[in-house]
């Protein structure tokens, strides 16, 4: 019989690295944990020490995967994998199949062969609104046969549905929805989602085999990641996180699959077998508890979202304000699910042979839409990409009217077969940008015509080329006026060198009128001229002026993010930046030095190593300089340690009345304070501003976080 949490937690077996204990972990094993990796870290390893080893990367994968609170950095993480690693070497034949190195497979399937659910893996009847709820819930008493029903809410992952089968303890098996009665086995690939155990002590509660359902899904700051990464090579971005998560698992190379750092979400118990003589767990008697008792096994599932209801108002209340805050979860969700939270009520309920009787979901408002194309422009930007973008009739979507669409390149045109005057179904999916998901070509009347792709710069006029390794058209005249127009106005951003009141409209009549022609010349401006112009007056320029000036000042990653080095975005300047005190220090470097630093990678390495060897550039970063520009990292020391702040953490969350959130967060950085980008135990202060949503309540909910109003930290900040 399963004992309490407590217990569950306490970790007394004999074998203090037992694998089995992988997932369940008292504060004491966490610091023991943490305090041996830091000392294998520097430490020669030896056989005796795989387990540990195993058990560390095990720990760590927990806190970062399914916790969201990493305890090494990703350097410290690959030396300890590294060293394990080498230990198995010594002794393949007694590497177990649960070892954090075992996920890879060493031979890759050239198939994945069909394979039997346990138990069919049925869809879910939909509702759309409280009048649907209303009727489920009393066709649920009648089945019932009880109006005393407790229901259990929880989200809708948009994602790949998965079913995972233990045995003795161990993941023998992976597999896909198919059509609900076979699936294809992916066991492989899912081994690759570090969020999953390998292993966990089912049968310390006389569970022999027990299989579970869940979904695949994808970070949404992962997905966009991936797809910035896809747009900067001119590649066509992947539909949605649903698509690539079921994409990716269907990959034949394990490796890839790792790279796409997938995720999982565990939601179901759907069948298990008992050792003979043993009694059910206590916690598998409720669907609630079932997932609680998983998630304190180490497995992913939603209780930090989960709620339960004794009535269905209660429900359809909830339903409603969730809707309202769905982009705050780190993945895609389109809809709620309801559960009855009793097995033997779901049991008594029964299923039909489509959908179960106990269950509804709950589908939140479509983010699809159709609507005209009616042209297309051909855009160019600060590399010379060529990019179409989509006119289409201004439809809304998600909260957002959309107007303009952007085709990437010319293969996607192709691709999707698009047509001046087509229908095309178009989709915003959370954070992600919308984008046209097919035409419908059965929808012409004949008017429709072909979109063709130009041959000559839309701006100078000067042949277009494509390198062999890319997908876009690119203008390689490098003085051709939109870039230069594009380079300015990226520089000039409140991302960059935040120079308000030079905006894109402002940035185009000044160079068009000759006022500006270079960065550097942002920093001569002849007033006079300015003063010329309809719509400057006399505080106008003076704001104007004192802006650019301010610019002079802005921490060295603002300057290199504005410098617009090709794959180089805000977090990858910081990086740079931190690695220097002087910019002019980069002129020495290599591209193997660029890519000794963290997450930069051969691409990011030879763009900047290329940047700043070019003699236009180092000209450019000379003038600025001589216009007063700073070119020094002026925080370098205290970044080091030496800050009021350091060591300490903050989060933003809410509308800041006072301050730009940009602005706050440097404050801290300032005085060697970190960011963090999610409410965890390494949390020190959450500063709430208007309208702040779930990071609130999480914080409150940890009780280890300091919540400070806007006020209470400028007090802080002094």
């Amino acid at each position: 019989m399963l004992g309490s949490p407590a217990l569950l937690l306490s970790g007394t077996l004999s074998n203090p690295y037992s694998p089995y204990l992988s997932n369940m972990y008292t504060p004491v094993q966490e610091k023991n944990l943490y305090d041996s990796g830091k000392e294998l870290l520097a430490a020669q390893v030896q056989p005796p020490q795989a387990d540990l080893l195993r058990s560390i990367i095990n720990y760590a994968d927990w806190k970062y995967y399914v916790q969201n609170d990493p305890v090494f950095s990703d350097y410290e993480y690959d030396q300890l994998y590294k060293k394990l690693t080498e230990l198995e070497k010594m002794s393949p034949a007694s590497i177990p199949g649960d070892s954090p190195t075992q996920r890879v497979a060493k031979g890759l399937s050239e198939k994945f062969p069909p394979v039997a659910h346990l138990v069919p893996m049925l869809s879910l009847d939909n509702t759309y609104n409280a009048e649907d709820l209303l009727d489920w819930d009393r066709r649920c008493k009648d089945l019932a046969g009880t109006a005393d029903i407790e229901y259990c809410v929880e989200p809708k992952y948009d994602g790949a549905s998965i079913s995972l089968v233990y045995e003795q303890g161990l993941l023998t098996r992976g597999a896909t929805r198919g059509d609900g009665v076979m699936g294809e086995e992916i066991t492989t690939n899912v081994r690759q989602i570090r969020s999953i155990p390998l292993s966990a002590a089912f049968v310390q509660d006389g569970l022999t085999q027990i299989e579970i359902r869940g979904e695949v899904v994808i970070h949404k700051k992962v997905f966009a990641a991936y797809n910035a990464q896809r747009a900067a090579e001119g590649l066509a971005p992947l539909a949605n996180p649903r698509n690539a998560a079921s994409g990716t698992l269907r990959i034949l190379d394990p490796e890839e699959v790792r790279k796409r750092k997938l995720s999982a979400v565990l939601y179901h118990i759907s069948d298990y077998t008992l050792l003979s003589g043993n009694e059910i767990p206590e916690p598998l008697h409720t669907h609630f508890d079932a997932l609680q008792y998983l998630y304190q096994l180490g497995f992913p599932t939603p209780v930090q979202e989960m709620k339960r209801f004794r009535s269905i108002e209660e429900v359809i209340a909830f339903c409603h304000e969730f809707e309202h805050r769905r982009d705050e979860l780190p993945y895609e969700v389109d809809g709620l699910v309801i559960k009855v939270n009793s097995f033997d009520l779901q049991e008594k309920m029964g299923m039909t042979a489509h959908h179960p009787r106990w269950a509804v979901a709950f589908k939140f408002k479509a983010r699809q839409a159709t609507s005209k194309l009616r042209k297309v422009e051909f855009q160019v930007g600060r590399t010379g990409s060529i990019t179409p973008v989509a006119k289409i009739d201004p439809v809304p979507i998600g909260g957002v009217t959309v107007a303009s669409i952007s085709l990437f390149n010319e293969d996607v045109v192709r691709e999707k077969d698009l047509h001046l005057g087509d229908t095309v179904l178009v989709e915003r999916a959370g954070d992600v940008i919308p984008y046209i998901v097919k035409a419908m070509p059965e929808l012409r009347d004949g008017s429709e015509q072909p979109i063709i792709f130009p041959t000559l710069c839309p701006d100078c006029e000067q042949p277009l080329e494509k390198p062999a390794d890319e997908a876009v058209w690119r203008c390689i005249n490098i003085s051709c006026p939109a870039q230069v127009v594009e380079r300015l106005s990226h520089f000039c951003s409140k991302d960059a060198m935040d120079i308000r009141g030079m905006g894109a409209a402002n940035v185009k009549k000044f160079f068009d009128l000759g006022i500006i022609t270079t960065i550097p010349s942002l920093y001569r401006i002849d007033w006079s001229r300015v003063e010329q112009l309809g719509g400057f007056g006399e505080k106008s320029i003076s704001n104007l002026s004192n802006a650019i000036e301010q610019s002079k000042t802005e921490p060295l990653n603002r300057l290199i993010f504005g410098l617009g080095i090709r794959h180089v975005g805000e977090t990858m300047a910081k990086t740079l930046a931190h690695a220097v005190s002087y910019l002019k220090e980069f002129y020495d470097w290599t591209a193997d030095q660029f890519q000794a630093l963290e997450d930069v990678g051969p691409k990011v390495a030879a763009a900047a190593c290329d940047f700043f060897h070019l003699a236009e550039n180092r000209h450019m970063i000379d003038e600025l300089e001589q216009q007063g520009v700073s070119l020094y990292n002026h925080h370098k020391s205290s970044d080091q340690g030496e800050g009021a702040l350091a060591g300490k953490t903050f989060l933003f969350t809410g509308t800041l009345n006072k301050l730009k959130r940009s602005d706050a967060e440097a404050m801290v950085e300032e005085k060697s304070g970190v960011i963090l980008s999610g409410v965890s135990s390494k949390l020190n202060y959450l500063v709430v501003g208007a309208d702040a949503g779930s990071k609130l309540e999480k914080a409150k909910k940890l009780g280890t976080v300091t919540i400070l109003t806007e006020d209470e930290f400028l007090t802080l900040m002094g």
